[in-house]
Order: C-alpha cells, then structure tokens, then sequence
C-alpha cells in the first residue's frame, strides 16, 4: 500500500512529520537508493527501502508511548553537535526509536513526553488543541496584581502576542518567588520570555503536567510507559 513518504519516517519513530518533510527538502532521504526531493511522494513501506541520514528505517515499530522526568543539563534532541547529554540517552532499555514531542530548554526539567506516533505528537503540540501545560517557576522578585494583569491579558513578544497565562503564586523567598503557571502554547523559550519582558527573570522552570499527566512516581531523570488508558484519554484531548 502506497503512502506519503513523510508520513512512513514518522511511523519509524525518526521524526514527527513536519521536521520528515524539512529533512525530504534537505536532500536526507532516498527511496531505493535515489534521493527523494519532492514532497508527497508515495512510496510502498512493505517493498520500498528508505533511509534517512543513510541508515535504513524499520516503518513497523510498535507505537511506544513514553513520559519522562527530564533533569536539568540534557537536550531535548535525538543528538547534539556539541557533543552535550541528550534526553534519548535516559531511555535504557527502550528498544523501539522515539523522539520528543515539543522542547524543554537545556535548563529546564520536568516531563516531558516522547513517541513514535507522529499523529498524536502533533496533535499534542498544536496550540488549537489548547492542552494545557502546567509548570513551577522560580522568578527573580515578586509579580504585582499589573504583571498578573498583563500576564493574563498576554504579552507581545517579539511579533506576536502571547496567548492569555493562568498565575497564581506559591511561595516568597528573601528577594525571590515560585509562581504556578498555566499555558496550552508551546514557543520556543516562551515562558522565559515574557517574564524577562514584565521585569521578572526566569532563576529555574520545571514543567509539572502536560494535560491531566503528571510526574507523580517518576524521579528525575527516570520514565515510565503511558498506560493504554492514558493514550486513549490522550488521543481524546488531542482530537
């Protein structure tokens, strides 16, 4: 059965599709032995022998679904030019290839999802979908009922405004505060961003919860399997 090339690399497990179709436009990919150049080429996954990066890809993995605690100092990426700890290599023993839906910066930790569904990764990280992520966050100084305001009205940053932030405060320090906050986009250093932008930089960011999941039971630096309960609640949210 023929199917789109981009689709087949995200079924491997190698990429969600939309980077397969960036990596398709870089010349990454051949089918047969022949570079592939155009997008939406149909290829058959059961006769074809594709490779991306030269080495070959298995589009039959089983669907492997998985949520990390991500520690501070790790990439979120599958390899790092600079030769730095990536998050793929906290998955012992995870045989089939996964790879993570959206970012968590270097200095960030907290949970972090990772699969080889390509639909459902795109699903989660799709700002429509709205799912919300929940995250701690230590700021320098003390947010003041206008930075809540701003904060909940969004904050223009760079070209666009951000969507409207769920705050709420959790504790003081001597001249610093953990505050919660509530967001469903996902852009790049965003959080750090707008709380540059009120006055109040970022000292440490720990994302809690992406949706109803949470990090109860799982250390840092650990993972676990979502439940088959949890991938249906998930598609569900994701829809």
């Amino acid at each position: 059965m023929l199917e789109r090339l981009q689709k087949i690399i995200s079924m491997a497990g190698v990429a969600s599709r939309r980077h397969a179709e960036e990596m398709i436009l870089q010349e990454r990919v051949t089918v047969n032995g022949k570079i592939v150049k155009k997008l939406g080429t149909k290829v058959d996954p059961e006769k074809d022998h594709i490779k991306v990066n030269g080495k070959l890809i298995n589009p039959r993995q089983p669907k492997t679904y998985i949520l990390l605690n991500k520690p501070r100092g790790y990439i979120t990426s599958l390899r790092d030019k600079e030769g730095r700890p990536v998050v793929i290599d906290l998955l012992k023993g995870i045989r089939t290839r996964v790879y993570p839906v959206g970012r968590l910066d270097y200095d960030t930790e907290g949970l972090l999802l990772l699969t080889n569904d390509g639909d459902l990764a795109n699903a989660v990280m799709h700002p429509e979908r709205e799912i919300k992520k929940t995250y701690y966050v230590k700021i320098k100084g003390t947010l003041d009922d206008k930075d809540f305001e701003r904060l909940k009205r969004g904050i223009k940053i760079e070209e666009y405004l951000t969507a409207p932030a769920n705050v709420k405060k959790l504790k003081k320090t001597n001249e610093n505060s953990w505050i919660e906050m509530v967001i469903h986009e996902g852009r790049k250093r965003q959080i750090r961003k707008i709380l540059e932008k009120i006055g109040h930089p970022v000292l440490k960011l720990k994302r809690i919860k992406i949706g109803f999941l949470d990090l109860k039971g799982v250390e840092t630096g650990k993972y676990r399997y979502l439940t088959p309960q949890e991938v249906s609640r998930l598609k569900a949210i994701a829809k």
